[in-house]
This record gives C-alpha cells, sequence and structure tokens, in this order.
C-alpha cells in the first residue's frame, strides 16, 4: 500500500478506472459482437429466402450462375437433396457443397443460421450462413446464403486498439487528475502539519493557516488554531505564576537567611548551632532554587539578552581564575586567538558556572575546559570535560530536563537543584547555539556551540 494518503487516493483512482474500462470494454465487446452478427444473421436469412422464392417462382430446376445479393450478403449456393450443387453465385460451388451440405434446417423447420469459422472453402474470416428448404418437382432443394464477417471483425480490430491504446491514456489521464485534486485538497493540510512541526514551548504564538471556505479543513485548522491558544494561555500563566511566586519568595528567603545568620553569630549551644545550621544551609538552598526559577521564567519569556562581544576563552579564564579554592583543579586548554561570540555576559557567565559547578560536583580529579572555533560550521566551542562517573547514555537528554537528577546525585548535601543544566542550555538557546552531552571515554562530557561574532544572526 502506498505510504502517504494522496497517493492512495490516486492509486485507488487509477485502480476504479482500470476495471471500469476492463468491465465496460468487455460488455462492449461482447455487447457490439452479438448485434453485428445478428444482423448479418437477419440479412444473410433474408437473402437466402429471396433466392428460395426465385427459385419457387420459375419453372425447371436452378442452375448455373446466379445473379449476386444485394444486402452485402457475400454468396448464395444452391443445393440438391444429395447435398450437389446446382446453381451459385461463386465460382469452385462444388468445395462449398462440401463444407455445407451437413447443415440442414431441423426437423418441422424450413430454415437454420448459424456462424462457421474461417475455411479455405468458405472465407478467411468467420462467417454466418442461413439455410432455407424450398420444394420442388423433384425434391426439396437447399437455398444457402453466406456473409463473410470481415465487418465484425473490423470492428472488433477498432475496439481492441481503442481500448488498447487509448486506456492506458485514460489511466493514466485518471491518475494524473486524482493526483491533482488530491493534492490541491491536501495542500492546506500540508500547510497545517509544517506549522505544527514550527510550534515549540518557546514559540506558542504560531497559528496554523486557515483555508477559506467552511469545509472540513478550515474546520481543522480553526480547532488546531483554538486549541493552540487555549495551550498558549495555559502556559503563559503557568510561566507568570513561576515567575511571580519565585521573585515574591525572595525576600522572605532572604529574610530568614539573615535571621538563621544573626542567630548563629550569637555563638548558641552545640545542639542548637548545629540545627541553625542546617536550617540555614536549606534556607540557601531554597534561595537558590528560587533565583534558578526566576531565570528560567526570564528565559521562557523569550526576552531578548542584551548582546555584546564577548571573548569566550576570556571568560573561561577569569571564571576558573576565580575558583583556584575549588575540590578539583580546574584546567584550561584556551585557544590561540579569541574565540568572539555575541553574547549577554551575565548569562553567559551564568551558563559557563553551571556547567563548572556540575562538573566538579562529579569530577573525580580534575575539570578540563576547552576553547575553539569551529571555521566549517561558523560556530564557538566550548568544552567541559570531567572524569567522574559520566552520564548514562539514555540520560543524556534526560538531564536537562528541570528538576532531573540522575541516581547517583540523589544526597541533596552533594547534589544541586536540578536546575543548572536546563538554565544553561535555555541560555543556550536564547543566544542562538546549543549544549548537549556528547561521547567521553571517560566522565561526561558537555559541549556548547554558539554562533561567532561575524555568523550571520539566528532567528
Amino acid at each position: 500500500m502506498p505510504r502517504t494518503l494522496r497517493a492512495r487516493a490516486t492509486a485507488a483512482a487509477v485502480l476504479i478506472m482500470v476495471v471500469a474500462l476492463s468491465i465496460g470494454g468487455g460488455w462492449l465487446y461482447v455487447t457490439l459482437r452479438g448485434n453485428l452478427i445478428d444482423n448479418a444473421g437477419a440479412r444473410t436469412e433474408l437473402a437466402a429466402r429471396q433466392a428460395a422464392a426465385d427459385i419457387a417462382a420459375k419453372p425447371g430446376r436452378p442452375s448455373g450462375d446466379m445473379p449476386e445479393p444485394d444486402g452485402g450478403v457475400d454468396a448464395v449456393l444452391v443445393l440438391d437433396g444429395q447435398g450437389r450443387p446446382l446453381a451459385s453465385t461463386a465460382p469452385h460451388p462444388a468445395a462449398r457443397a462440401a463444407v455445407l451440405a451437413g447443415f440442414r434446417p431441423g426437423s418441422g423447420e424450413d430454415s437454420a443460421v448459424r456462424d462457421f469459422a474461417p475455411a479455405p472453402a468458405l472465407a478467411s474470416h468467420t462467417s454466418v450462413v442461413a439455410v432455407v428448404r424450398t420444394p420442388s418437382p423433384d425434391g426439396d432443394l437447399y437455398v444457402y446464403a453466406l456473409t463473410v464477417l470481415d465487418a465484425v471483425a473490423d470492428a472488433q480490430r477498432a475496439l481492441g486498439v481503442t481500448v488498447l491504446v487509448g486506456g492506458p491514456l485514460v489511466v493514466l489521464l485518471t491518475g494524473v487528475i486524482a493526483w491533482s485534486v488530491t493534492g490541491a485538497a491536501l495542500r492546506p493540510v500540508e500547510s497545517i502539519r509544517r506549522e505544527l512541526v514550527a510550534v515549540t514551548a518557546d514559540r506558542l504564538s504560531r497559528r496554523v493557516p486557515a483555508p477559506g471556505g467552511r469545509d472540513e479543513i478550515t474546520r481543522l485548522a480553526e480547532t488546531v488554531n483554538d486549541t493552540l491558544e487555549r495551550l498558549e494561555d495555559s502556559v503563559t500563566r503557568q510561566r507568570q505564576f513561576v515567575a511571580d511566586a519565585s521573585h515574591e519568595l525572595r525576600n522572605p528567603i532572604a529574610a530568614a537567611r539573615a535571621e538563621l545568620e544573626l542567630a548563629l553569630l550569637n555563638k548558641p549551644d552545640p545542639d542548637t548551632a548545629a540545627s541553625l545550621a542546617q536550617a540555614f544551609d536549606s534556607t540557601v538552598r531554597l534561595e537558590r532554587i528560587a533565583a534558578d526559577l526566576l531565570l528560567l521564567a526570564r528565559l521562557d519569556a523569550q526576552q531578548p539578552p542584551s548582546v555584546e562581544l564577548v571573548d569566550l576563552s576570556l571568560l573561561a579564564a577569569e571564571k576558573i581564575a576565580r575558583r583556584r579554592s575549588a575540590r578539583v583543579p580546574l584546567v584550561l586548554d584556551q585557544a590561540d586567538d579569541p574565540v568572539l561570540v555575541r553574547a549577554d555576559p551575565g548569562q553567559l557567565e551564568r551558563l559557563l558556572a553551571n556547567l563548572l559547578d556540575n562538573a566538579q560536583r562529579f569530577a573525580d580529579s580534575e575539570v578540563r575546559v576547552s576553547t575553539a572555533t569551529d571555521p566549517a560550521t561558523g560556530t564557538a566551542l566550548l568544552e567541559v570535560v570531567d572524569d567522574g562517573p559520566g552520564i548514562p547514555h539514555e540520560a543524556t537528554e534526560e538531564v536537562f530536563n528541570r528538576f532531573t537528577r540522575l541516581e547517583a546525585d540523589r544526597n541533596r548535601a552533594s547534589g544541586g537543584t536540578g536546575l543548572g543544566l536546563a538554565i544553561a542550555r535555555e541560555i543556550a538557546r536564547a543566544h542562538g547555539g546549543s549544549l548537549r552531552v556528547a561521547p567521553s571515554e571517560r566522565g561526561a562530557r558537555l559541549v556548547l556551540r554558539l554562533p561567532t561574532a561575524d555568523s550571520p544572526a539566528r532567528s
């Protein structure tokens, strides 16, 4: 079966036309042949009866040549009761008499009509022969009239040529028309499909084109647009709620953190100090989650970043220099030339910080950072590689989901908020780039790609 609806509709139309032409051509062939043979048989019998009437009206036995018959009949032959030829309109009556002598009217009948296959003694085509019994003083005589069905053969040949030549052309024309009409009917559906493919969580404002009229496709487009509008409203309300909640939580969390810091400065007893320290750590974590959620809400709102020229290599070097007291050393493989991109320095610094935090959390001995420019694709590259347990292949996309924490990262004391990599990818996308997990022999390898400063801006 064809895979597309357009191809299936075209195949169905072609198949229906082939079946219709086959049945119609067969019916026309049988009907035409039957009508021509019936007409020829009636003419032939009439000619035989006229010849018999002429013989009966004349005295004596007929002999010799007879006048040519009318009405398209080809020959007339008269035989006696023993099958001997007496008279004929054509030469060599004996040969025809030998073939026709056995064909006589049935008992109680005075005439008969039948077809004869092509034979050298009769005709090169199928022929219709009518025989009429007529009495005479010397016994019954048999008058035969013969009509060669060459017109039937010509008509059959013409019909066959018409079907064999015109049939494929009709089938081809049917296929072309069905393909064109189905394509025109499905073109709005394809436009709707392409537009739906472009609809993402960041582009919910798009709408599918609605063709004119009130047909099923128009109603489908209107329903899809209504669904997209409800979805956009729902996502907008959700993002606004997250942004509002995160913003409103910052002040009370900051106040709680200040109170806990003040309480710890008063040097309480050890048990109270331990409880206060634990509450302080939780508050700091909560404050970080609220800040991350607020940043994600801003990124989801697709507010264009304020870009300026940034050297990715210099930014990485400055970030690493401020982390000299990190748990594992940070090693920078810096490009010889500046790696220039157009980006928001604050967001790009946050992206790099999230990647370094993630790598340092799981690295065993070191984290390597490298920068380069790929002239083939016009992108700037930044790779962060650690020598820790790595990321399973089946989780290379899952780690970028919000609040995703792998099994090895379940310990909240050492784990992050589950938003770091999600924020990093959203920042990369906001700048027209990408962030993904690349294969690595050991540990995790995260690769950031951003358009270089001299590459065309992406929409």
